[in-house]
């Protein structure tokens, strides 16, 4: 499940933040629930009662931290957006020059999709239930993948100039790459699909 980074005063808003652990355990159990029951039903087969009976929370103590279900989808895509980073992170950050830094990211990125597969329906519902969210999900993704392939023009490690275009390719594949891969079939190992796809960062497709 979603539980653990990432929670923080923007999940819920300042006034209903957790301000103990007992608070902030509550929350991560919600979030959880959440995940779970969107996952499986999608948002307006879920309701509120049901997430909280999953979570083992009183219902009182919902509205400690939400308004309503609109506003724990809204937190929820939030934390999942965050969770993908905070996995893929570290691996984008490591030895190697970008492009290798790119294979570990979606090698990871994969390895979530698979153990995270209700990360699509929700993302996908974010569209037309929370569209700032489901705006901001993609847009900071990108927004992350232009900084990363800006740095390795500055260190020589790539051709420039790059643009947002670039960014946004990079991400819609590795978004559908994860679809493929990690939601439909898990039968290809992450590491062989990264692979590919880094040959052809780096080749390209043109005849030698």
């Amino acid at each position: 499940m979603v539980a653990g980074r990432g929670i923080d005063a923007t999940m819920t808003g300042e006034d209903k933040a957790p301000r103990t652990e007992r608070g902030r355990r509550t929350l991560r159990a919600l979030l959880d629930a959440a995940a779970a029951e969107f996952g499986e039903k999608g948002f307006h087969e879920s309701s509120v009662v049901s997430i909280t009976s999953r979570a083992g929370v009183a219902l009182g103590s919902f509205y400690t931290y939400f308004d309503s279900k609109e506003t724990l989808f809204r937190a929820l895509v939030k934390h999942m957006s965050g969770q993908v980073r905070d996995h893929v992170a570290p691996l984008v950050a490591g030895e190697g020059d970008q492009l290798e830094r790119e294979r570990r990211g979606l090698t990871a990125f994969l390895a979530f999709a698979r153990s995270h597969k209700e990360i699509y329906r929700i993302i996908d519902e974010a569209e037309f239930v929370a569209p700032d969210a489901w705006r901001a999900h993609y847009g900071t993704t990108a927004d992350r993948i232009l900084e990363r392939l800006q740095g390795a023009v500055a260190r020589g490690e790539l051709a420039g100039p790059v643009d947002e275009a670039h960014a946004w390719a990079i991400m819609g594949m590795n978004v559908f790459l994860g679809l493929r891969y990690g939601v439909l079939d898990e039968e290809r190992g992450v590491g062989e699909v990264a692979d590919v796809v880094n040959a052809m960062l780096r080749d390209g497709l043109t005849k030698r």
